[in-house]
């Protein structure tokens, strides 16, 4: 999906590392630019697999189409990143990252950010209403020309 190097890594303005696209995953970023979330998945047996790659793990084929998800899920886990940081990201903690399962394809798990709104910072959701199981849905950021995912709660 992508393939962060200190040399490579892109960043924002405000120095915020950004995705750096691979071969596989650069249709993961071109969906998320459109606003939808999208999965490959194998055209031979029909496998969902994340993070994207050009072989199936299942039948072998190196066969793919990408499907589109309903953009909900719920909080698998999550973690409050601590000292030492990157000097950016320290300037937002505390702030959060976590792994949704999503609802449509529960063994499909992504990483991102919990944030109040869809151009909210990193550091808008208070740690307190983090909760495992906590169900949300995907918006999409742009920021540094990329549309990157985050994560709202869904209302109850």
């Amino acid at each position: 999906m992508t393939t962060p190097s200190a040399a490579a890594a892109a960043e924002t303005a405000d120095s915020l590392l950004l995705p750096v696209p691979d071969e596989d995953g650069a249709p993961f970023w071109e969906y998320a630019a459109r606003g939808e979330l999208r999965v490959q998945a194998c055209a031979a047996c029909g496998r969902l697999r994340f993070p994207p790659r050009p072989c199936c793990p299942h039948c072998r084929s190196f066969d793919s189409e990408w499907r589109r998800m309903n953009g909900r899920g719920r909080i698998w886990s999550y973690v409050l990143p601590h000292p030492p940081l990157l000097p950016a990201y320290a300037a937002q903690a505390p702030y959060n990252v976590v792994l949704v399962e999503l609802a449509d394809a529960p063994h499909i798990r992504l990483a991102g950010n919990l944030v109040a709104s869809a151009d909210a910072p990193l550091d808008s959701m208070d740690p307190a209403r983090l909760r495992i199981g906590a169900r949300v849905h995907v918006t999409f950021t742009e920021t540094g020309g990329m549309a990157v995912p985050r994560w709202l709660l869904e209302k109850p």
